[in-house]
C-alpha cells in the first residue's frame, strides 16, 4: 500500500514540475485543430491524457472516441492519479485490497464516470450560455444530459477586467448536479483549463486538475461497493 500510494505522489509531483503554460492558459493556446480522432487526440497528448485514454479502452468506449460525434470534457491524467490515491486509501482503511492498475478497478465504475464528461454533438464554447455563479437567477448556464444521462450544468463565465464586468476573457465550466429533484443545489463545478480543440469527430475541452468523476465521494462509495461485491 505504502509503495503503491509513494508511487503516486512522485508521478503527481513529477508531473507539476513540467512546465504546462504552454497548454494551459485560460481558454487555451493550442493548435484547435487537431488531425485524427478524438481518441487519437488523447494518445498524442500522453503528458495530459495516455491514463485517461487508457480508461477509454477499459471502458469499452474506444469506438466512441474514434467514431460517434462527441464533446468531450476531458479530466487530466493528474485527476485520475488523486482519486486512485484516494481510492486506495479508503481501501487500505477498510483492509481491502489496493489498486494497482487501472484495472484492477471494475470497467463498469470507469464506464460509468467517464460517460459524465461525454456529450453528443460538437459543441465550441460558442455554442454554450452565459453563466454567472453568483447571479444564477440571471446567468444560469444551461442544463444538459451527458452521454449516460446524467444531469450537468454548462456554461461560460464572462470574467472581469479592469473592474469592468464581463468584459475580459471567457472560461467553459461545467458542474455535476447531483439531484434532479433540486437541480440548482450541491453542484461540483469544474473550470475548463483548455477550450475549443477540434477533433474530425468532435470536440475536447480540457479540464483543471481536481479529480475524475466530479464528486469524489460518489466515486468512491460505488467503487468500493462493486470491487466488495466483486462484480
Amino acid at each position: 500500500m505504502r509503495t503503491i500510494i509513494c508511487l503516486m505522489a512522485a508521478i503527481i509531483l513529477g508531473l507539476c514540475a513540467c512546465n504546462k503554460d504552454d497548454y494551459y492558459q485560460d481558454s487555451g493556446r493550442h493548435d484547435p485543430s487537431f488531425k485524427g480522432s478524438t481518441l487519437e487526440y488523447l494518445d498524442a497528448v500522453p503528458l495530459f491524457f495516455d491514463t485517461v485514454a487508457a480508461i477509454v479502452r477499459i471502458a469499452g468506449m474506444e469506438d466512441v472516441f474514434k467514431e460517434d460525434t462527441l464533446t468531450f470534457f476531458a479530466p487530466t491524467d493528474r485527476a485520475v492519479l488523486s482519486t486512485l490515491k484516494r481510492l486506495n486509501f479508503t481501501l487500505y482503511l477498510l483492509n481491502e485490497d489496493t489498486v494497482k492498475t487501472l484495472e484492477d478497478v471494475p470497467a463498469e465504475i470507469w464506464r460509468k464516470y467517464l460517460q459524465m464528461y461525454m456529450f453528443h454533438g460538437a459543441n465550441q464554447l460558442k455554442d454554450y450560455p452565459q453563466i454567472d455563479y453568483n447571479l444564477l437567477n440571471i446567468y444560469p448556464g444551461q442544463g444538459f444530459l451527458s452521454w449516460n444521462q446524467t444531469p450537468m450544468n454548462i456554461g461560460v463565465i464572462y470574467n472581469d477586467d479592469n473592474g469592468v464586468k464581463y468584459v475580459g476573457y471567457r472560461q467553459l465550466s461545467i458542474s455535476f448536479i447531483p439531484d434532479p429533484a433540486r437541480p440548482m443545489n450541491n453542484w461540483t463545478t469544474y473550470k475548463v483549463a483548455s477550450s475549443n480543440i477540434t477533433t474530425y469527430n468532435g470536440v475536447v475541452h480540457a479540464l483543471s486538475d481536481i479529480y475524475f468523476g466530479f464528486d469524489i465521494n460518489y466515486f468512491l462509495q460505488d467503487a468500493v461497493t462493486t470491487m466488495q461485491n466483486g462484480e
